[in-house]
């Protein structure tokens, strides 16, 4: 069965021929593993809802979704939802999550980069002083005045709203059928090991609490109780879900990474450039260093190889040196890299802006991010280097990756 990529709504696809890749000589069944790969990023996370609505509308299906924090929740609606209901369900809930603004405050926000600024600093704290619609809420009494040991003590938020927000918009039915592979991160608070829920490794059956874990980001939102272990947000060690793809060798892979974070960036200049940086370094992952790990380990396992085809049959140690031609065997990889590069007047709260207006600004720059890269017919053609790897990035102002 072919899961590379498919047209998932042909009539919206004619409709949209202008920007769709011309199909390479190759063709784009080259990959037998299409991967979504989604960083945590708060409300940033509609940048990837306007990403996949790109990749679907020109014929890119993942069969393998993952996703950390914010990340998970929209891998989720994705993985769970049927193709042609996918973005539908993604704006659904952006919709329902965000507060719209008064017509006289987006036309304020329009006279520049300043207003605008002030904007998003006065909508970023309405979130932290009412919560989100249908996601969190602030509790009350404050978790200061909670009894020690009470689930109201260790967090400022309750995420109530979101488990039902998900059992309204993700079938888990679908979710968990091994119809698309999936996967969610977490942290667990004991044991400080981070770990992956995932649909095709006997992990027990994906619920709401598994999606919750990923997101739970401390001292925010509270942890989250699964088979008696307690979990955290997965972004605290890795946000960034590469690696998950990066380890397997076993299928030529495609994968989208869309980054919420940019691991690049200037030298702040005062303490509230200092906070934004901060985050970009802490939240980025290092998603670079890891292509140049990957890349780096192909071409080790090409030079082994060719090591192994000169060695004699009757050099001996015939189960080590089989060992090692299993190790060896590689498969081509292409990471296509998505990268949010927010605009200056964002600030320090752009994770946390849960406006109907900045809202609309993500969606818009991962849609319009993603049809670039879709342009480049490169992408869906298999690695011809030594390292049977190659990573791309054609965002706004990108540099060579």
């Amino acid at each position: 069965m072919d899961l590379a990529v498919t047209a998932t709504d042909r009539s919206s696809s004619r409709k949209r021929r202008s920007h769709k890749p011309e199909e390479p000589e190759e063709g784009h069944n080259g990959f037998e593993r299409i991967a979504l790969l989604l960083q945590g990023g708060g409300a940033l996370g509609a940048y990837q809802a306007g990403a996949y609505q790109a990749l679907e509308e020109g014929g890119v299906a993942p069969n393998w979704i993952a996703g950390i924090s914010i990340g998970a929740i929209n891998a989720a609606l994705i993985a769970g939802n049927a193709p042609g209901e996918r973005v539908a369900q993604l704006r659904r809930f952006w919709e329902m999550v965000t507060e719209p603004a008064f017509e006289w405050v987006r036309l304020f926000a329009q006279e520049g980069d300043r207003q605008h600024k002030l904007v998003n600093q006065a909508m970023a704290a309405q979130v932290l002083l009412k919560g989100a619609p249908k996601f969190f809420e602030p509790r009350f009494p404050p978790p200061y005045f909670m009894p020690a040991g009470s689930v109201g003590a260790t967090s400022f938020y309750d995420t109530a709203p979101l488990k039902q927000t998900l059992l309204q918009l993700v079938d888990f039915e679908r979710l968990n059928s091994g119809e698309t592979r999936f996967a969610v991160g977490a942290v667990n608070i004991a044991s400080g090991n981070f770990a992956y829920f995932d649909n095709g490794n006997g992990t027990a059956r994906i619920t709401p609490d598994h999606i919750m874990a990923s997101g739970a980001l401390p001292p925010g939102f509270p942890p989250i109780e699964i088979d008696g272990q307690f979990y955290w947000d997965g972004g605290l060690v890795s946000n960034t879900p590469l690696q998950w793809i990066l380890e397997r060798q076993d299928l030529d892979t495609l994968a989208f990474q869309v980054d919420l974070w940019n691991a690049r960036g200037d030298i702040p200049r005062d303490m509230a450039e200092v906070e934004i940086r901060q985050k970009e370094i802490l939240y980025s992952s290092r998603t670079r260093a890891a292509t140049t790990r990957a890349r780096d380990n192909q071409r080790l396992r090409g030079a082994l190889k060719r090591i192994l085809a000169k060695l004699p049959e009757d050099f001996g140690l015939e189960e080590e040196v089989g060992l090692l031609g299993r190790a060896v065997e590689r498969k081509s990889c292409n990471v296509v890299q998505l990268i949010y590069r927010a605009r200056k007047y964002e600030g320090a709260s752009k994770d946390y802006d849960f406006s109907r207006l900045m809202m609309e600004e993500h969606w818009a720059a991962g849609y319009e991010d993603a049809r670039r890269a879709l342009a480049h017919p490169e992408i869906f053609r298999k690695p011809r280097n030594a390292e049977a790897f190659a990573s791309y990035d054609f965002g706004r102002n990108a540099t060579a990756p």
